[in-house]
This record gives C-alpha cells, sequence and structure tokens, in this order.
C-alpha cells in the first residue's frame, strides 16, 4: 500500500522588526526594509552639528575678526572703498559663523543632528552669500594693496603692513569657510 506522506514544513517566527532591519542590511538588502525611525547616517565631519563643524566655525569667526581688528586699527581704511567693503563682508562673516557657532554648540549638547532639509538649505545659502561677499572682498582689498605697495610705491605714508595682514586674514577666514559651503551643499544635495 502506498500511503502519502504529509507535506509539513516547520515555520520559523518572524524576528522582531529592528533585528530584521539589522540583519537585512547586515546581508545588503536595505532597499526593501523599512528602518527604524531616528536612525540616521552618521554626519560627516565638519557638518553642522559636529565639533569638526563647530571647529571650522570658530575658525571662520576667528580670522574674520582677526581681519576686521586688523582693519579698524588703521585710521585711513574708509578712504578706500575696497576696504569699507572687506570690514563690511568681514563683519558679516563673524555674525554669520558666530551664530552658527551658537548652534553647532546647542546640537552637540543636546545630541541633535541638524540634517534638516531647511537648516541644511539656510546654512548653505548663508555659508555661499558670506563666502561669496567674503572672496570678493579679500580680493578687491589684495588688489588696492599690491597697487598700493608694488605700482605707486606709497606704502611709506599708508599702513601697508596692516592692510595685507587683514586681507590674509580674510582670505584665511574663507578658506575655513570653503569647506563648510561644500559639505552643506553635499548634504542638501544627496537628499
Amino acid at each position: 500500500m502506498r500511503a502519502s506522506r504529509p507535506a509539513v514544513h516547520p515555520v520559523e517566527a518572524p524576528p522582531p522588526a529592528p533585528v530584521a532591519a539589522a540583519q537585512a542590511q547586515a546581508q545588503g538588502e536595505g532597499d526593501g526594509v523599512a528602518h527604524p525611525r531616528g536612525v540616521r547616517m552618521k554626519d560627516p565631519p565638519g557638518a553642522p552639528g559636529t565639533p569638526a563643524g563647530l571647529g571650522l566655525r570658530l575658525a571662520q569667526f576667528f580670522f574674520a575678526a582677526a581681519a576686521l581688528a586688523v582693519m579698524a586699527s588703521t585710521n585711513d581704511f574708509p578712504s578706500v572703498s575696497a576696504f569699507s567693503y572687506l570690514v563690511a563682508a568681514a563683519i558679516l562673516q563673524c555674525l554669520w559663523s558666530l551664530s552658527l557657532a551658537f548652534v553647532d554648540i546647542y546640537a552637540l549638547l543636546v545630541k541633535r543632528s541638524l540634517r534638516n532639509a531647511r537648516a541644511v538649505c539656510i546654512f548653505t545659502v548663508g555659508d555661499g552669500i558670506t563666502g561669496t561677499l567674503t572672496l570678493g572682498a579679500a580680493c578687491a582689498s589684495a588688489g588696492i594693496t599690491v597697487l598700493i605697495g608694488n605700482d605707486l610705491n606709497i606704502c611709506a605714508e599708508n599702513h601697508c603692513a596692516s592692510f595685507e595682514t587683514a586681507t590674509a586674514m580674510a582670505f584665511i577666514s574663507w578658506f575655513a569657510l570653503a569647506p563648510s559651503c561644500i559639505l552643506n551643499f553635499w548634504s542638501m544635495a544627496s537628499r
């Protein structure tokens, strides 16, 4: 007599959702699995809300403040519009960098990520505007400084060393701003 055998297969209970998501990520199946809410990729160094981002903001503030202080220490900077432009751009850079440094400090203290789409957009636009103004002011001041020092040879009558120092500090402030702007733009574009 031929009797058929039952086709019963044992079934395992599915693992809990966070464990299943972790297993799927480990196996490379991250596309179709819902990730637990609030879990994100680590922020890249230098992004807003990270210690490196805070360091960049403080460097931007320090060098812009140094450019402002050196340029303001001379009594004849208002006579040249490029130097006045550098002072205005340095003031704006100081205010922007200091306010974002406070935001970074707050984010670090409460352990929050600043990857909100609106916040990243505001940071990117603000960095782009202040970076463009600071670079333009530094280039204009460098041109006038070269004109005064090399072409007209009237450094004895002016504060050429102070002008050169303030211009160099503005360029360094822009070099500290460039990574912040690039990282913010990258973060905004990767959404």
